[in-house]
């Protein structure tokens, strides 16, 4: 039986196309673990796991762990990217700023 921890991450991947294994590649696990988290209702991970799956999936650790929707999942994707933004260096936040615009006019 699988845990809302597991239903989340397996729908997560599947949005994204991602298969097991290159989640597993990607969060530096197994693809058993993966396997057990997602479909083990007795698995039980560290934060620490749940951040590196969280931050491969662009969402947050509480988006995953909570059994209500803390976040919406665009909520928690935005959250992430901040997270992720907020890290940069400046040059490189103005080059992301520059694309930002460009995709702007694009749209119309």
């Amino acid at each position: 039986m699988a845990t809302p921890l597991g239903d989340k991450i397996r729908k997560l991947r599947r949005d994204q196309k991602m298969s097991l294994e290159a989640l597993a590649n990607a969060a530096e696990m197994s693809k058993s673990y993966l396997w057990e988290l997602e479909n083990n209702d007795d698995a039980n991970p560290t934060m620490e796991i749940v951040a590196r799956i969280a931050t491969v999936l662009n969402t947050t650790p509480e988006f995953l762990t909570h059994d209500k929707q803390a976040d919406e999942p665009v909520d928690a994707f935005d959250k992430a990217f901040f997270r992720n933004y907020k890290n940069l260096k400046p040059e490189t936040k103005h080059q992301l700023l520059e694309i930002l615009k460009t995709l702007k006019k694009t749209q119309g």
